[in-house]
C-alpha cells in the first residue's frame, strides 16, 4: 500500500501524525490479538469437553436403549433459551443463561417407574447440547474477530508504519535537500554580488 503525500511541511506534519497514532495503538491491539487467542483456545476445549460429556451420557443413555422404545418423546420439549451477552475482549458473545423446558404430565402408577429419571437423563442431554451449541457459536465469533485482529496487526506492523516511517523519511530527506540547495545558491549570489562590488571598485 503506497502512502500518499506531498513533500511539505503540512503532509509531514500529517504523517507524523498519523504514524504516532498507530504506533500508540499497536501494542493495545498485540493485547486483543492474544487475549483472543487465548479465548479461542478456551472456547476449543471447552467443546472438546462438552463433546466427551454429551458422548458418556450418550453411552448411557445406549445401556437403557430397549428401555427408550417405550418412552413417550413427547413428554419433554425445550421452549425457550434465554441468552445474554457477554464481551469478551471488545467481542459481543451469547452466553446461555438458562433452558426452559415444558413437561408433559404423566401418570407415576401407568407409566413405567424410570420415565422421572429418563425425563431427567434428557434434560440433562438437552443441556449439554444446547451448551456446545452456545459455545460453537462463542467459537466461531472469537475466531473471527480475532482473524480479523491478527489482520490488523500485521497492517500496522508491516504496511503502514514502515510506510509512513519512509514517506516521514523521504519529506525530510526533500526539505534538508531543499534547504541545502537554498543555502547554496545564496551563498553563490552573495559571492557573485561581493564579485560585481570589487570589479566596480
Amino acid at each position: 500500500m503506497a502512502i500518499q503525500f506531498q513533500y511539505n511541511k503540512t503532509s509531514l506534519q500529517m504523517l507524523e501524525k498519523n504514524l504516532k497514532m498507530r504506533v500508540r495503538a499497536l501494542p493495545t491491539i498485540k493485547n486483543k490479538e492474544s487475549a483472543l487467542r487465548l479465548e479461542v483456545k478456551r472456547a476449543k476445549d471447552e467443546i472438546l469437553k462438552l463433546e466427551e460429556e454429551m458422548e458418556q451420557r450418550i453411552a448411557a443413555y445406549d445401556k437403557m436403549l430397549a428401555l427408550w422404545g417405550e418412552f413417550d418423546t413427547t413428554l419433554l420439549h425445550v421452549d425457550d433459551v434465554k441468552m445474554g451477552i457477554r464481551k469478551i475482549a471488545g467481542v459481543r458473545i451469547p452466553v446461555l443463561e438458562e433452558v426452559f423446558y415444558t413437561t408433559k404430565p404423566f401418570s407415576l402408577f401407568n407409566s413405567p417407574k424410570w420415565f422421572a429419571d429418563g425425563l431427567t437423563q434428557l434434560k440433562e442431554l438437552a443441556q449439554v447440547g444446547i451448551e456446545r451449541e452456545f459455545c460453537s457459536q462463542k467459537l466461531h465469533l472469537l475466531e473471527y474477530a480475532r482473524k480479523k485482529t491478527t489482520q490488523k496487526v500485521n497492517l500496522f506492523e508491516k504496511v503502514q508504519i514502515p510506510g509512513y516511517e519512509d514517506a516521514v523519511r523521504k519529506i525530510k530527506r526533500f526539505m534538508e535537500d531543499e534547504e541545502n540547495l537554498s543555502k547554496s545558491s545564496q551563498k553563490i549570489v552573495k559571492s557573485r554580488q561581493q564579485q560585481l562590488k570589487e570589479a566596480e571598485l
